[in-house]
């Protein structure tokens, strides 16, 4: 079943991963050129076994004075609390290669990322963790923009499908790259979740070749 909000599922032997048709729900605009992945979660939060707890430390230095006071700033904005769409400028997530950045995005609730355009690499993270990234004009992101700052509650939704992003009775089209939206789309996203969902033919294969356990 397609989910509208998919979160990365645990993955077991023979248990597909989600299609991503559709990603819909409130949205955050953090404004902003080449935003690298050193501002979205500094080195020093890196230190960690797991990825789990990264969320707290999304955006730490722009969001918090050296000695912990928050900033102004639109994620502590509590208007936009629980937004779980992400809209910024050009070039996002460029920078170092470190896949922390967009799981300190998933780990904070943003289930999508809307931009102008983003670093390569950064885009395939978030791809491998389900996280559509689709790219708008700079005049439509201000559009949306402006919509959200004007609207805290407004919905946003996300048409992977029809790469189409809909607001408050408009849409703006967007640019999801083929093989991204073809893997969100047919449920491919994650090459280690297909891996394991491909467990019982891996079994199988490995009992029929002689140097393999024998």
């Amino acid at each position: 079943m397609d989910r509208e909000h998919p979160f990365p599922p645990p993955f077991f032997p023979d248990m597909p991963l989600e299609k991503i048709t559709l990603v819909t729900g409130r949205s955050v605009y953090v404004p902003g050129s080449d935003i690298d992945t050193d501002r979205i979660i500094p080195a020093r939060f890196m230190k960690c076994v797991t990825f789990d707890g990264l969320g707290e430390f999304l955006f730490y230095d722009a969001r918090h004075e050296p000695d912990g006071t928050p900033k102004a700033h639109p994620l502590n904005d509590p208007r936009f609390a629980g937004a779980s769409i992400l809209v910024s400028g050009i070039n996002f997530g460029c920078g170092s290669s470190r896949e922390h950045a967009p799981q300190a995005i998933s780990k904070a609730g943003f289930r999508a990322v809307i931009a102008q355009s983003f670093a390569e690499i950064f885009f395939g993270n978030c791809a491998t963790l389900g996280i559509p990234c689709a790219m708008a004009s700079a005049a439509d992101l201000e559009t949306l923009g402006a919509a959200v700052e004007a609207d805290p509650s407004l919905e946003i939704a996300i048409d992977v499908t029809a790469c189409e992003v809909r607001f408050g009775g408009r849409s703006i089209p967007v640019v999801i790259p083929d093989t991204a939206r073809e893997a969100f789309l047919s449920g491919q996203w994650d090459p280690i979740g297909e891996l394991l969902d491909g467990t019982g033919e891996i079994e199988a294969t490995t009992a029929k070749l002689a140097y393999m356990g024998r």
